[in-house]
């Protein structure tokens, strides 16, 4: 899956997810923002929403089925690791 896939089916659910989850942003970052995934790469997601466990997880769940791949969330906030926040900064591509 090329990057502009992602993009697209994250873009084409945008509405649904945002409602269902809360989201405030929505995005990719790391191999999938550089287009550089592999056959058994993940993808990397960025998201901003209010910080409710269960959420996450049902958020998780819906997005690796749509994308047909594993995914990592991460929940972009003030207080977190300072290195993956300024590569999110720098990589992250929002839908």
């Amino acid at each position: 899956m090329h990057r502009e896939q992602i993009l697209r089916t994250m873009r084409s659910h945008l509405q649904d997810l945002s409602a269902r989850y809360g989201l405030v942003r929505l995005g990719i970052f790391g191999s999938a923002a550089r287009d550089q995934m592999t056959d058994t790469s993940d993808i990397d997601v960025i998201v901003e929403m209010p910080p409710d466990l269960f959420q996450l997880i049902g958020l998780k769940q819906e997005l690796e089925e749509l994308l047909d791949r594993p995914v990592d969330i991460v929940r972009y906030r003030d207080q977190m690791n300072r290195f993956l926040k300024e590569r999110i900064d720098r990589e992250a591509i929002y839908v």
